[in-house]
């Protein structure tokens, strides 16, 4: 399937210019563990006592730039301790693998501050008539906004991908599903719906798609990239997150492979 296949990154970057955390979590912090010789770099002095090799220590909220949901991160009976746990090392890869669906949200936008426009079933249902056919469980939903654009702004000007409308509350929010396209799409058997918005759920109200979706068992991509680069349909989409026990989610890589 990959040999003829164009793979196309639809992952955010991971860096401290960046809003890479929803605020106010642990912004995302690293530092110099061990370089190659004794050095000093502004007022930070780099030591190699480790041998003559560069490693860093990293700091990072689970729900960093592009990651996924696991149903414990909202859903209680589904956290550690409990016994019908699903943390994110819980989830089967295969979650996060099918065919890409892409739902167009681009023309979806808020008014209000702080609040975010809502994504009904009717998005589903139109991919379903340009698709000719059900979206099913074999189908990965992404549900297409742009508002990564807002993303790549260092300083200031990254508030504009979470801060001031999470925080502040002085722009709309992004586009969200309600709790009504949830349900339309865990009726289909979808296990796997990402977004490329900060957060799947609605900027003033984010828990009702979350303990539908995630209690369904769903599990969501947040904070993806690039989805204007893929097709419609015809791609195939993988993600692959980071093995954290007892987590509830974790970062990861995504890509989509368009058939050559």
């Amino acid at each position: 399937m990959f040999r003829n296949a164009t793979a196309v990154d639809l992952t955010l970057l991971i860096d401290e210019q960046y809003p890479t955390t929803w605020p106010p979590h642990v912004p995302f912090v690293r530092r110099t563990w061990n370089w190659f010789q004794q050095a000093e770099h502004g007022p930070e002095v780099w030591t190699s006592n480790c041998g003559p090799y560069f490693t860093e220590v990293l700091i990072m909220d689970e729900h960093i730039a592009t990651h996924f949901d696991a149903p414990s991160h909202f859903v209680p009976r589904h956290a550690p301790g409990e016994a019908e746990a699903i943390g994110g090392d819980d989830v089967p890869l295969s979650w996060f693998c099918g065919r890409a669906v892409v739902l167009d949200a681009t023309g979806i936008s808020g008014t209000e501050p702080g609040v975010s426009p809502f994504v009904g079933p009717e998005l589903v249902e139109a991919a379903e008539q340009r698709l000719g056919r059900a979206i099913s469980g074999d189908d990965v939903v992404l549900l297409r906004t742009d508002w990564d654009a807002r993303f790549y702004r260092p300083g200031p000007e990254g508030n504009a991908y979470a801060h001031d409308v999470a925080v502040t509350k002085t722009a709309p929010g992004w586009p969200a599903p309600n709790v009504a396209c949830a349900e339309a799409l865990l009726e289909r058997g979808v296990r796997c719906f990402g977004t490329d918005a900060p957060s799947m759920g609605a900027a003033h109200d984010g828990a009702p798609v979350h303990v539908t979706g995630l209690g369904g068992g769903m599990v969501f991509i947040e904070g993806l990239a690039n989805l204007a680069a893929i097709p419609a349909e015809g791609a195939h989409f993988q993600f692959l997150p980071l093995k954290i026990a007892r987590s509830s989610g974790g970062p990861g890589r995504a890509v989509a492979w368009i058939p050559g």
